[in-house]
């Protein structure tokens, strides 16, 4: 059974779940190169989201496409990663998971390119 935290604000427990968040972006950062170079796409968006948006809304889409694409990435990663951890030998579902995490990643790419040419391209 989780033991439930008695103070929502137990900055121990904060501290540590902040710990294994960055634990988490190391590791991708570190180890995945579809991550990476997601992540130099957003390093060289972002500014130009925030420069090409209208106003906040705007600003939000754009940069927000830009995020979802890191989330998915890192969601993708952790289920290759519990597959692998469950067994290597080839399996149907396992290879079934890991296309599905794939498609995901694939459909929000497709979001970043239809919400910007939405927003920019009047």
């Amino acid at each position: 059974m989780v033991e439930k935290s008695r103070n929502v604000r137990d900055l121990g427990r904060i501290a540590r779940a902040a710990g294994h968040s960055m634990a988490g972006l190391k590791a991708a950062l570190l180890g995945e190169a579809a991550f990476k170079q997601e992540v130099v796409l957003f390093i060289v968006l972002a500014p130009l989201a925030i420069w090409l948006g209208q106003d906040g809304v705007e600003r939000a889409l754009l940069l927000g496409s830009l995020f979802l694409v890191l989330i998915v990435e890192l969601l993708n990663t952790g289920l290759e990663a519990l597959t692998d951890r469950v067994g290597t030998e080839r399996h149907e579902l396992a290879g079934l998971a890991k296309d599905l995490g794939s498609a995901a990643v694939l459909i929000s790419i497709v979001n970043v390119l239809a919400v910007w040419f939405l927003v920019l391209v009047p």
